[in-house]
């Protein structure tokens, strides 16, 4: 007897790994690594030209630049996103007694630390330096470790607000608080001068990139 294809369920969307998106990030994020490894000259000339435009605008602008050291430094620092998804995994246990899910949370962010951290040991890559500075960090550039933090707690409990059938507003107030608080952190990196952009674009992509493989996995282990 002949079985037609369509008698058999079709595999569902939440239990297949997204592989596409995250090939797409991978080889968008090795790319960007190679070019700031060889040191690709338009990339580093593109690099110079927009950190210098927005160094003389953070000079002449005290109180914009300011605000941002503020933002930067309080509000979307690496230690406040990490306090946010400890909330997180409090309520992972606490509410929901998803205990997987709180324990994959947290090796997530460990994963995505120590990714970034290895890639600035790696890289070595200096930051900006500016005879009139604003602000000053530490460590190596690339990435940057503020916006590769934000890009992953806010990817994360994006996925996991969504992953638990949240209200349409709240849903809209996280979206939109994550995607300011994502671009924002960024901007204010460069605008302070202690990033170039590209420490920025590759703390996103990689960011991006943790975030897409752990839900994958999430998927697969624990749909």
């Amino acid at each position: 007897m002949h079985t037609s294809h369509a008698d058999s369920p079709p595999t569902s969307p939440e239990r297949r790994p997204a592989t596409l998106p995250t090939g797409l990030l991978a080889l968008c994020s090795a790319l960007l690594l190679a070019l700031v490894a060889v040191e690709w000259r338009p990339l580093l000339d593109l690099d110079g030209d927009i950190s210098r435009t927005t160094h003389r605008w953070a000079v002449e602008e005290p109180g914009l630049t300011q605000t941002s050291r503020i933002l930067t430094d309080w509000v979307w620092d690496p230690w406040t996103m990490r306090v946010l998804c400890g909330v997180a995994v409090a309520l992972l246990v606490w509410r929901y007694a998803a205990r997987w899910t709180a324990m994959w949370l947290v090796l997530t962010v460990a994963v995505g630390t120590a990714l970034q951290q290895g890639l600035k040991a790696a890289l070595d890559r200096a930051r900006p330096v500016w005879p009139d500075p604003v602000d000053s960090a530490h460590f190596a550039a690339f990435p940057s470790g503020h916006a590769m933090t934000a890009t992953v707690v806010c990817g994360l409990l994006l996925w996991l607000l969504h992953r638990h059938g949240v209200g349409r507003a709240l849903w809209r107030a996280a979206l939109t608080v994550a995607v300011v608080s994502v671009i924002g952190v960024g901007l204010t990196r460069v605008w302070l001068g202690v990033h170039w952009p590209t420490d920025v674009l590759g703390g996103w992509l990689f960011g991006a990139l943790v975030v897409t493989a752990a839900v994958g996995i999430h998927k697969r282990l624990h749909p």
